[in-house]
Parts: C-alpha cells; structure tokens; sequence
C-alpha cells in the first residue's frame, strides 16, 4: 500500500510555494507515494484525515494560524504523522505561533546581506539524510534562526562578518530532525526560491528528509 503524503501551500508567493510543492509533489509520486495538494490551511481542521496521512508537506509563509487549525496539526503530528518542510515555508510560517514554533524547532529571524553565496557543510555523513553527501555552495538566503537544542542538526553554516560583524563565525544548523509526539519532523532552511533546488544536495537533501519524516 503507497504511503500517503499531503502538500499545504500559501502565505507569500516571493517564496514561490506553489513552484516549490511542483518540485517536491512528483518526486514523491516518482517515489511510489499518493499524494494530494491543498492552498488552504482549513485542512488541519479535518483531524481526522490528517491522521489517515504518513507525512504532511508544508509550504506556508509570513501567514497566521488559527488555534483550531494548529491543534488539528500537532495532534496528527502527535499521532505519527510526519511533517517535513523548508526554508520559510515551515521554518517562518507563523510569527505570532510560538507553540507551531515549538513543534518545528526554529524560526527564522534574519538573512543578513540578503542573496549571498555561501557554503553548506555536511556535519553527520552517517544519517540517511546525509549520507553520502559532500559541503556544498549555495547563492540564496542564508537564514540566521532561533533553533532548539533538542535538534538533531545533520547541516550548518558559518556566518561572516560581512554583513553584521557581531555574528561573524557564528555556526547556524541548516537542516535538522526532531521528533513531536510519535511523529518525525524535518527542517531544511534552504529553498528560497524554486530554483535553490537545481542544487542536487539542496533538493536531496529535501528529498530524503520528506521519506525519513514519514509514517
């Protein structure tokens, strides 16, 4: 029986959400899941769909959510359902949402200097996530965020002094896991725009975090 994966999109389109689901929705089709797509966060109502689910995909920015709608969520996730996302899509969705927060295990608060090249590194090569994967560069926002200890952080990046002085050197965790409830959550801050993801170990890496978060 094909695993069963749900897309949630919306909030600011600069994110280009819409184009990011379009990458990640086939793969995993490619991948032998069934998967639907929603532009509406009134899904997370329905909690009792959301549990027939084994991972729910979400691709939402600078929105709001209701506390019905963010309960309905966390208790699916509670239950075992995976969540997995990306960039500001999962990682600065909900500003005012500190229990959503909570569950993923970060909020961005900055991306100093803007679009700027920087360099991934690949600090657990032994997590199925990362395995087999070599530091890379990337040309986007490199997200400065608030991040929970709790994390398994499987990447990171240094931040220069460039662009704010006072944090250069700073070690920032790119792509983690954790867990909420039963369920499995990953987090990549890469994904700015869709195009991020022509870098093979960006995509891959998203790729591999959406299987190990599902049911």
């Amino acid at each position: 029986m094909s695993k069963k994966a749900l897309f949630v999109w919306g909030g600011w389109e600069g994110h280009e959400p819409k184009q990011c689901v379009d990458i990640f929705a086939p793969i995993l089709e490619q991948d032998g899941y069934s998967v639907e797509v929603h532009d509406s966060l009134d899904i997370y109502l329905d909690v009792e769909h959301l549990k027939q689910m084994d991972l729910i995909v979400q691709a939402v920015t600078m929105s709001e959510i209701k506390n019905e709608q963010l309960k309905g969520l966390q208790e699916a996730i509670a239950s075992g359902v995976g969540f997995a996302g990306w960039h500001g899509g999962a990682g600065d969705s909900f500003r005012q949402a500190t229990d959503y927060q909570f569950m993923v295990g970060g909020q961005w608060v900055a991306h100093p200097g803007g679009v700027i090249h920087y360099r991934v590194n690949i600090i657990d090569h032994d997590d199925p996530i990362t395995a087999g994967l070599a530091d890379f560069e990337m040309h986007s926002e490199q997200y400065y965020m608030h991040v929970d200890p709790s994390n398994e952080v499987l990447a990171t990046t240094t931040f220069t002094g460039e662009h704010c002085p006072w944090i250069d050197g700073v070690v920032m965790p790119v792509t983690w896991k954790r867990t909420w409830g039963k369920g499995r959550v990953f987090y990549s801050s890469l994904g700015h725009v869709a195009k991020d993801f022509d870098v093979f170990e960006a995509r891959e890496m998203v790729r591999r975090g959406l299987h190990w978060a599902t049911r």
